[in-house]
């Protein structure tokens, strides 16, 4: 199957719709400048902000004032609006037609704005046992990821009068910074197993001061502009915005006599499993998902004309992902450069807002420039500072998160393959061939302490619960199966590290904005459990994380059997692992919701064939 691209939509930096976004392109003017919005001490920290107000996009949606909505809500809907419009759909006529489509978000930090504004009073009358107000526990509905994405949902099925067209499905990926190309790539994926037959996806994401001073406690975050691939770079600025594609067949879309603005060729994702928030050296995650996206597009690195780069400006990505491309690509190197000069690290958007800038240079026949940079890096790519009339025909888009989870999409101008109905080399399984080989569920913490198992009691006592229950299932259910390594590992959580978000949320209200502590946010990603499960178990294979509350173990079942089905896997990895903290326990409690157990976790390892 041949998937169409037929419409985009895009809030950043540099443009709150396509058309402002390719104007700041084309005449080099970035979006990086002092926070306006952002709340926070870190002045000297440059970001990449979305030059609306909620209150200014509030307006724009027809939304209350009032109602309670997050920044990464309101950009969220923005871009898909547009995206929407732009590929001619109206979601009330898609109901009528009785065609399938699907919602998939990338985000990390959620509803973070708010929850962070709310965390104070909470955490206060916590601490002195006072009985919490309603109104003040409203922050609940927008916390975690998976309930943004359903407020984002919301907002369409509300918006038509009767109140019951909108999305039939939608879930969340939470990957960190390869969210939203894992969003696109899930997008494919469903529209060609016919699980659905049109699927918006990208990814949305704010500044808040949690994940400013996140970075900032890393020591990654430049006080000027970042340089990417400059052998002066010092880090990276933070970015917000959001960013979303209407994925569709091609037949379907020629049937509806749509012309497809560009089409999703080739996609690979692979785990560097290497560390939590590093990179390789040599790139090993990143060289294996450009060389799976390049193999599933059916060209040679040579047809490539444009990488558009995870380029962050830190000395560690810079360096790992210039070496990636040099294996690559050897001496025959394509047009390279990053547009994070531009927007700033979008974080979990980026994948998306990238994709756009991708499709729009290829529409516009130009390279976008790679701001700032000057000098050559030590064994460095040296990446292009803007050319026009080009013609870009393959254009290949990285997308690199923490826990080494890396994405690379390739956009072409037509097809690769002639339109089939299965991919020449990849038999396809059947549902009846896949197996559970073994399964192992963890409801208390008494269970932990077989942990020292696996791993040596000091890195045991360095754990979180969550952490060693996720690990301590998955390694038994490896070993039940009697398998090393799996081919893939998927994830669900609806919380991901609670206890660690929750701890470096106590720290931003004691300690305030300087000298934080890194632990705390290093492991607070929700893709976290899936990446250190790699990193024990040598899996450089494919990994995702899933986070859409009770539907979340569903969702990487659902993965992990069209990953089997392809052939692209024997064995899979799938879990669910969510924790508890007193606090949460309580606000669900006085919302009129059961509390969660303190930690579950259950992890089986999925099979096909013999």
């Amino acid at each position: 199957m041949n998937i169409a691209i037929t419409g985009e939509g895009i809030i950043s930096a540099i443009g709150t719709n396509k058309e402002e976004v390719l104007q700041s392109l084309l005449v080099h003017k970035s979006g990086i400048k002092e926070m306006q919005f952002l709340q926070s001490v870190h002045h000297e920290l440059p970001v990449g902000e979305v030059a609306l107000s909620n209150e200014q996009m509030k307006k724009r949606l027809g939304i209350p004032e009032k109602q309670l909505m997050s920044r990464t809500e309101l950009m969220g809907i923005l871009a898909i609006r547009q995206a929407l419009e732009d590929a001619g759909i109206d979601l009330s006529s898609v109901s009528a037609s009785n065609k399938k489509i699907v919602l998939v978000s990338g985000t990390t930090v959620g509803g973070m704005d708010l929850t962070e504004q709310s965390f104070n009073p909470l955490y206060e009358q916590f601490q002195s046992q006072q009985e919490t107000k309603v109104e003040e526990l409203a922050f609940l509905n927008h916390h975690d990821g998976g309930n943004c994405t359903q407020k984002i949902a919301d907002y369409f099925r509300n918006e038509s009068a009767t109140g019951q067209s909108g999305f039939d499905e939608l879930t969340t990926i939470s990957t960190a910074c390869s969210s939203a190309a894992n969003a696109i790539m899930l997008g494919a994926k469903l529209l060609e197993t016919g699980e659905a037959d049109i699927v918006v996806a990208g990814g949305s994401e704010a500044l808040s001061r949690f994940h400013l001073n996140g970075f900032n406690s890393l020591m990654i975050l430049d006080k000027k502009r970042c340089r990417p691939f400059d052998a002066t770079r010092a880090g990276l600025n933070l970015g917000e915005g959001a960013a979303f594609v209407v994925l569709e067949s091609e037949s379907a879309a020629r049937h509806q006599g749509k012309t497809p603005h560009a089409y999703l060729t080739g996609y690979g994702n692979a785990c560097d499993a290497y560390h939590q928030t590093a990179s390789s050296e040599n790139g090993e995650g990143a060289f294996l998902a450009m060389k799976e996206a390049l193999n599933m597009a059916h060209i040679e690195p040579e047809d490539i004309q444009y990488v558009n780069a995870h380029g962050t400006g830190t000395p560690n990505n810079d360096q790992s992902e210039s070496e990636s491309l040099k294996r690559l690509f050897g001496r025959k190197m394509p047009w390279i450069s990053s547009t994070k000069s531009f927007t700033g690290h979008t974080t979990s958007a980026s994948g998306s807002i990238e994709a756009i800038i991708c499709l729009l240079a290829m529409q516009h026949h130009f390279i976008p420039a790679n701001l700032g940079w000057e000098k050559q890096m030590e064994n460095g790519i040296i990446p292009c500072t803007g050319i026009e009339n080009v013609r870009l025909e393959n254009v290949l888009c990285n997308s690199f998160g923490f826990g080494g989870n890396d994405s690379s999409l390739i956009f072409s101008t037509h097809p690769t393959e002639e339109e089939t109905t299965q991919t020449k080399g990849e038999p396809q399984q059947t549902a009846s061939n896949i197996r559970i080989l073994s399964t192992v569920e963890i409801n208390s913490e008494e269970d932990l302490s077989d942990i020292r198992k696996y791993v040596k009691p000091l890195e045991a006592r360095r754990m979180g619960k969550i952490m060693k229950s996720s690990l301590l299932s998955s390694l038994e259910a490896l070993e039940k199966a009697g398998i090393a390594t799996p081919d893939a590992i998927i994830t669900g959580t609806t919380y991901g590290c609670l206890e660690n978000s929750e701890k470096l949320l106590v720290q931003l209200k004691e300690e305030g904005e300087e000298m934080l502590k890194p632990t705390y946010f290093m492991q607070s990603t929700h893709n976290t459990i899936g990446s250190n499960i790699a990193i024990k178990t040598h899996c450089h294979g494919y990994n995702i994380t899933y986070t859409q509350g009770e539907d979340s173990l569903d969702w990487a079942i659902r993965d992990a059997k069209m990953l089997l089905a392809s052939g692209k896997a024997k064995t899979v990895l799938v879990g669910c692992h969510d924790e508890s903290t007193p606090l949460l326990n309580q606000l669900r409690t006085q919302s009129g919701e059961k509390a969660l157990p303190s930690i579950h976790s259950i992890a089986m390892v999925l099979s096909c064939g013999e």
